[in-house]
């Protein structure tokens, strides 16, 4: 049976009133708010786990108001604006970079597509809204927030913000392909791009086992787009201060932390409605209980599948270090954007035999996801293997040079190395010098060397 993209059944969207257009608003409002407070409170409390401290106890019920209160504490503070900036752009990278965040939740199914609830007597979808081009919709917010990261930089007239901000732009660009090449995979294999539809495609099979390549590729991207540790390189610390948001405070700077976490929640929402079957129940619970899917359950495991990758976040803060810049963009150019056009490939290739009704699709998928993986590991070992190699041949080759040769202490150029420092000899190996006559190695060999 050959299958063909055609379009989705979308009627069921665009029939609400407008009083329930705005309650539905006002919930996905909400629930990013409320997601992102506890998301805040719960990574100082897991890191402070990870390093045997306590964290934030003080503010609320086990310090679960503490980010509530971090919140007011940053609208009281003093908003600077400093001279040099562009005030009007200044102003505006804040809103830029926060109301692209809350857009993409507009597409995202919180359960079935059907009018599976009620609210205030009215049948409704659990969804927003929905449009063919839904994941292109995401796509494109996406890619608008980086504009408040990039304008922040540039209209602080500092140095250090503007290299945060061209930072951020280089780290979208190199990311965006490869999760876009995931996207498609995705599409591929479930012949829409509505997000609804997507997640009725893996009513039997979740895409995370069909589609393991491009889920991995996905979830390093996510983390590059969010700007998260180990890539955080836009903010780092280190060597920027603070990066693109050095020069503000205030509600300013909480808007920047705001929509940081937001797109958290967001990417974590996009990568469980294309991977991990969306509002779906997990296969245990769903195997022996038939109600598991109606009714306002599947927002439950919905939210419990996106606090899963919010922890995940969390873990790799915690666990890894900050890569080196020029490791993040050999990341992305060298090693996801390849091996996402190639898994893109495959894909492609496997659905065209599946519409000539060839069987053994699935196990040239499974057999192929497992020889890129294969692939991917081997030329992981061989970078470092080559970087062993041209250590090692660098070492052989460096030059020394004398570091006071102009007068004063100036440090190596790349290739150079100092020379050896001279090293005072062992005390047992020393010749006793002894001041007197001409005879002194005469009564320095009589009374013995070992002698100081």
């Amino acid at each position: 049976m050959n299958t063909l993209l055609a379009a989705e059944d979308l009627s069921m969207f665009g029939t609400d009133p407008w009083w329930l257009v705005v309650i539905k608003a006002v919930f996905c409002f909400a629930f990013l708010m409320v997601t992102v407070l506890f998301s805040i409170v719960w990574e100082r409390k897991v890191v402070a786990w990870m390093q045997l401290r306590i964290g934030p106890n003080r503010h609320g019920p086990w310090g679960l108001l503490q980010s509530l209160a971090d919140g007011i504490k940053l609208m009281l503070k003093e908003d600077v604006i400093v001279k040099r900036a562009d005030k009007v752009v200044y102003v505006l990278a804040p809103i830029v970079a926060a109301i692209p965040a809350f857009m993409a939740i507009a597409v995202i199914p919180f359960g079935p597509a059907g009018n599976e609830v009620s609210i205030l007597g009215q049948r409704t979808t659990m969804q927003l809204t929905d449009l063919p081009i839904a994941m292109l919709y995401i796509l494109a917010v996406a890619s608008v927030g980086i504009y408040g990261i990039v304008l922040a930089g540039w209209s602080s007239g500092s140095t250090y913000p503007l290299l945060g901000g061209l930072r951020s732009c280089a780290q979208m660009i190199s990311y965006e392909i490869a999760m876009g090449a995931a996207f498609a995979s995705v599409f591929l294999y479930s012949g829409s791009m509505s997000t609804s539809a997507i997640v009725e495609a893996q009513q039997d099979r979740w895409f995370v086992v069909l589609l393991p390549v491009s889920f991995l590729i996905y979830i390093v991207t996510m983390v590059g787009e969010t700007n998260r540790a180990p890539f955080d390189m836009p903010e780092s610390e280190g060597d920027l201060v603070g990066g693109f948001n050095t020069e503000y405070s205030s509600i300013k700077f909480a808007m920047f932390m705001l929509a940081e976490y937001v797109n958290m929640v967001t990417v974590s929402a996009v990568s469980v409605t294309l991977f991990l079957g969306g509002w779906r129940a997990p296969y245990p619970v769903s195997a022996f209980w038939e109600g598991a899917n109606h009714g306002w359950w599947p927002m439950l495991w919905f939210v419990l599948k996106v606090q899963l990758l919010l922890f995940f976040f969390i873990w790799l803060r915690g666990t890894l270090p900050r890569v080196r810049y020029d490791q993040l963009m050999k990341l992305g150019w060298k090693v996801l954007i390849p091996v996402s056009v190639v898994w893109l490939m495959l894909v492609a290739t496997v659905r065209a035999l599946r519409n000539e009704n060839i069987a053994f699709t699935n196990i040239v998928l499974y057999v192929a996801g497992a020889v890129l993986v294969v692939l991917l590991l081997s030329f992981v070992a061989d970078l470092f293997r080559d970087r062993k190699k041209e250590e090692a041949a660098g070492a052989a080759e460096r030059e020394t040079f004398d570091p006071m040769a102009g007068g004063f202490p100036v440090p190596p150029k790349p290739g150079q190395s100092l020379p050896p420092v001279p090293r005072r000899r062992p005390r047992h190996q020393r010749d006793l010098v002894v001041s007197g006559g001409p005879d002194t190695a005469t009564e320095s060999d009589e009374r013995g060397t070992d002698r100081v």
